[in-house]
């Protein structure tokens, strides 16, 4: 996935699509992005990421109320006041009662009453509280977990329906590791200073929500403790990030006699009914060694510390949508202590973005009718089959593969399903309702929607032509189950270019090279190239050509576990990688075709930057992100990102071309001899 980590971002879309078919800048006059972002200070050859976009970090500090700043937070203030206007506008229609306007005005008006949201507390779960306070034994924890999977929360394990790695016509039940706060389990064992903070702010988190809640103050102090010791145990036995990034380990298929077998404590033959699963057969589950771990786990704590869990799990899963003390504290903890950011956005944004996030569907029917023109699609496919036919290029010439998986290579690049622009049908939404009462019910309505949604596959053929992105989101991705990429309409956009055209150094540094470039290489990287031009997870290499390829991608790990972000935080080269081969074959992919046209071809130089620089500084321009160092201290330790630095300098320092253009020398800080620069695609 590209991983924008910005949605909804479809700005200023009209005044680029002309510009796929020209290079010049026609308007001399302007400031151009890439020339005024740079921080002329820097030596490129050192640090081409500051080199190219310091100059936009030091005019735009991050805001107090942002985990970080650059492109994309520009793009998402942008779309905020677009889509503000849209719910403003449905909020004051008079709209017949379950419309698409309806259900949008009355999100964003009941998100918007904060005296109905102050006034109503924790009464919208009450009901659930009560259901949680009733259990009195394991097997009444069990159905409550079930339940609150139904609503949004996700205690314990995780479960989902979603295509057979194997069998990618089918859907299946998936089993995984979860049940821990913190998301990963190195925030519970690392002893680093930074790490035991969080932990230790983590259950002072934990008693305030309780306490919050309703419990009182002795009985918050030790549950906060007891759900320590328990997410703790759950870690104890859930794979680290990398582990989680190999199908094949992660793919146990077997009945569901077997599976009970692996949880004695839990008959799956009971369980599957609650999640609402009939006539279920056979799961998969991903680490078969978490589960049979459980056992011991649920028998370990009282069904007072069980009962606490699940209490925390659900006003942890609600506190954004209720009263003020309660999202206040939510705040502290995850933004503030996890993310260094000091001050809250207007409520206003932080509504029209979970309006956004739950009702996307129908306001991406908007933003399609009222922001896209036509041609939108065709300039997407346009741009995604000229990087798609270098990428065939490069395969003929690779000196390291064979000629039968090359052909097996350059058929399924050939069978790469293309989903650009916005999906051709949309989800019906009608039996979701959604009114002005309540805030958090609406949010619990539409949590159970998407759930009943996701169970509803369950039994029906594989629907190929389903998008998990809306139109008016700034990201894109590679499903190797349906061995296709998928580029939301907004991709094409480029900011900074308003009412003039970008010429095609920058089209091709950001839409082909950061976006086409990333995602059709992910069909080729460590995960997508276990699975065939169908979608299936199987093996179509020689046993030689495959151990080449791991030797290549050996080399980018290896790369990137030298980096070190903050004072002493290694990037993760084993998580990262599939995105780090993407970012590397984006930007090859996206120069290769940029070089043809008439733009390279002719030597254009446009503000004073040839070809080559202009191409290169919009691919760091495609990840101008300046983030806190709390939230990069995250990401490396959640995410199979790399921070954006990295992302830049990375896979430019493997670039010969890159090299020549920005004066590179033995002993620059972005210079690699010859032996480690990684040539994979």
């Amino acid at each position: 996935m590209l991983f924008r980590n910005l949605a909804n971002a479809c700005v200023l879309l009209s005044v680029v699509l002309a510009a796929c078919n020209t290079s010049t800048n026609k308007n001399e006059n302007k400031p151009d992005p890439l020339v005024t972002n740079r921080d002329t200070t820097v030596n490129p050859a050192q640090d081409f990421f500051h080199y190219a976009d310091g100059g936009w970090f030091k005019a735009h500090p991050i805001p107090s109320s942002e985990r970080s700043n650059g492109i994309f937070r520009t793009i998402q203030d942008t779309i905020n006041d677009q889509v503000r206007r849209i719910c403003e506008e449905a909020s004051k229609a008079n709209d017949a009662t379950g419309s698409n306007k309806q259900k949008i005005g009355d999100f964003f008006a009941s998100g918007m009453d904060t005296v109905n949201i102050e006034k109503a507390g924790i009464a919208p779960l009450k009901n659930e509280f009560a259901a949680i306070d009733s259990i009195n034994s394991i097997d009444a924890v069990i159905a409550a977990i079930a339940h609150l999977h139904s609503i949004g929360a996700s205690p314990l394990f995780s479960f989902y329906i979603s295509q057979d790695d194997k069998i990618s016509d089918k859907y299946a039940m998936l089993f995984a590791q979860g049940g821990i706060g913190l998301g990963v389990r190195d925030y519970y064992f690392d002893n680093d200073g930074r790490t035991k903070n969080i932990r230790n702010e983590y259950v002072k988190h934990i008693q305030k929500m309780l306490q919050l809640s309703g419990t009182d103050s002795a009985t918050a102090s030790a549950g906060a403790l007891n759900i320590m010791k328990l997410e703790t145990e759950l870690a104890a036995h859930s794979r680290k990030l990398a582990e989680l990034r190999d199908p094949e380990k992660n793919y146990n298929k077997m009945p569901v006699a077997q599976f009970n077998k692996l949880t004695p404590a839990i008959n799956w033959n009971n369980v599957l009914p609650l999640l609402g699963i009939k006539n279920g057969d056979t799961v998969i589950v991903g680490q078969p060694e978490f589960y049979s771990a459980l056992n011991n786990t649920l028998s370990k704590f009282s069904i007072k510390d069980w009962k606490a869990y699940l209490r925390w799990n659900l006003i942890n899963a609600y506190a954004s949508y209720l009263n003020k003390a309660i999202d206040d504290e939510n705040f502290y903890f995850n933004a503030t202590i996890l993310s260094g950011v000091k001050e809250r956005k207007p409520r206003w944004k932080t509504v029209v973005e979970n309006t956004n996030g739950y009702l996307g569907e129908l306001i991406g029917q908007v933003y399609v009718k009222e922001y896209l023109p036509e041609g939108t699609k065709d300039k997407l496919v346009e741009i995604g089959n000229n990087i798609r036919d270098v990428f065939a290029g490069h395969i003929k010439k690779l000196d390291w593969m064979s000629d039968s998986t090359k052909t097996k290579a350059l058929y399924k690049l050939s069978k790469i399903v293309m989903k650009v622009g916005y999906p051709d049908k949309w989800k019906d939404m009608s039996n979701l309702t959604i009114d002005r009462s309540s805030y958090a019910q609406n949010v619990m309505h539409a949590n159970q929607w998407f759930y009943n949604y996701m169970i509803s596959k369950w039994g029906k053929p594989v629907d190929r032509e389903e998008w998990t992105m809306m139109p008016q989101t700034y990201n894109a991705y590679y499903n190797p189950s349906n061995n296709e990429i998928v580029v939301p309409a907004c991709n094409i956009i480029v900011p900074g270019f308003e009412g003039r055209m970008p010429d095609d150094a920058v089209l091709y540094g950001i839409i082909g090279g950061s976006t086409f470039g990333h995602e059709i290489t992910h069909g080729f990287d460590d995960q997508g190239s276990q699975y065939d031009d169908k979608g299936n997870l199987r093996n179509w290499w020689t046993k030689e050509d495959r151990e080449k390829f791991l030797a290549k991608t050996k080399l980018i790990v290896e790369q990137f576990n030298n980096y070190v972000m903050l004072d002493s935080l290694h990037i993760n080269g084993d998580a990262t990688q599939g995105e780090n081969i993407a970012d590397l074959g984006g930007v090859v992919m996206g120069y290769e075709a940029f070089k043809k046209t008439n733009q390279y071809k002719n030597n254009e130089t446009v503000a004073g930057l040839t070809p080559d620089q202009r191409y290169f500084l919009a691919y760091g321009y495609a990840w101008m992100v300046n983030a806190t160092p709390e939230s990069i201290a995250r990401q490396i330790r959640i995410d199979v990102h790399s921070p954006a630095q990295y992302r830049v300098n990375g896979p430019l320092s493997n670039i010969p071309e890159f090299y020549k253009t920005f004066n590179v020398k033995p002993g620059d800080a972005m210079y690699r001899a010859d032996s480690l620069r990684v040539v994979i695609w």
